[in-house]
């Protein structure tokens, strides 16, 4: 099994480098301090494994997750438990709370062998009542990542397998759904509005009828978005 280990704290990777020489079949291919050296080591090594901290400079675990793709395992390591509910979200295959025992990274190593997602058991009950929305959006153009902060986003809109989002006179597609970007963003602070439109209620000027049963929302910027019949009762509450 080819291994990658990514922490931006050497002793951690001391630790987990200890732990991995126990298993006679376990390569190292690399070793990485922070998200983006790990994004390029994942994409050029293709491992089977990667063992990967959550939180770090430039890119967190999630984020390198979410550039890397799904064709790798992930082992999430953190000394933070609030985390593992996305975790699991992404299928990470376990979630090791710093410090852990050699026994216990035993026990994850065990669960990516038989690419066996571990029981969370009580855990994800607790990290669910912590589940905050996301603060940032992540935009992969080709060998580019756009790093958005999910505050600046004025609309999302649905297009096709992609969804176009706008900052002010910015926009950028990223390959992903509607319902998936909604479900990470503020509910306070976005409102789905229509099948097609997401949209943050700061940029909401004034909802308008268009005919007797239709209505669209004026943004500030004086674009104007259809609200569907089910988008219509929520917008108006929100903007109360």
């Amino acid at each position: 099994m080819r291994v990658i280990i990514v922490d931006d704290e050497h002793l951690a990777r001391v630790v987990l480098r200890e732990y991995l020489r126990q298993h006679a079949d376990i390569e190292i291919v690399a070793e990485c301090a922070n998200g983006f050296e790990a994004v390029k080591a994942i994409a050029q090594l293709a491992p089977d494994l990667v063992f990967l901290d959550i939180q770090m400079p430039k890119l967190d675990g999630f984020e390198v997750a979410e550039l890397a793709g799904a064709k790798v395992q992930y082992v999430f390591v953190t000394a933070f438990d609030q985390f593992a509910l996305r975790a699991f979200e992404v299928h990470a295959i376990d979630y090791l709370l710093k410090p852990f025992s050699q026994a216990r990274f035993d026990q994850a190593l065990a669960h990516a062998r038989a690419r066996a997602p571990a029981n969370a058991g009580p855990m994800l009950a607790d990290a669910a009542q912590r589940h905050g929305p996301v603060t940032r959006v992540l935009i992969r153009d080709g060998a580019q990542v756009h790093v958005v902060p999910a505050a600046d986003i004025d609309t999302v809109e649905a297009q096709d397998d992609y969804i176009n989002i706008t900052v002010g006179a910015k926009s950028w597609l990223k390959h992903a759904s509607l319902s998936e970007l909604e479900s990470q963003l503020d509910p306070a602070a976005f409102v789905r509005i229509h099948r097609s439109w997401i949209v943050a209620l700061r940029a909401v000027a004034r909802i308008e009828p268009v005919t007797k049963d239709t209505y669209c929302a004026v943004l500030n910027s004086g674009a104007r978005l259809p609200v569907s019949r089910t988008g219509y009762p929520k917008l108006r509450q929100l903007l109360r």
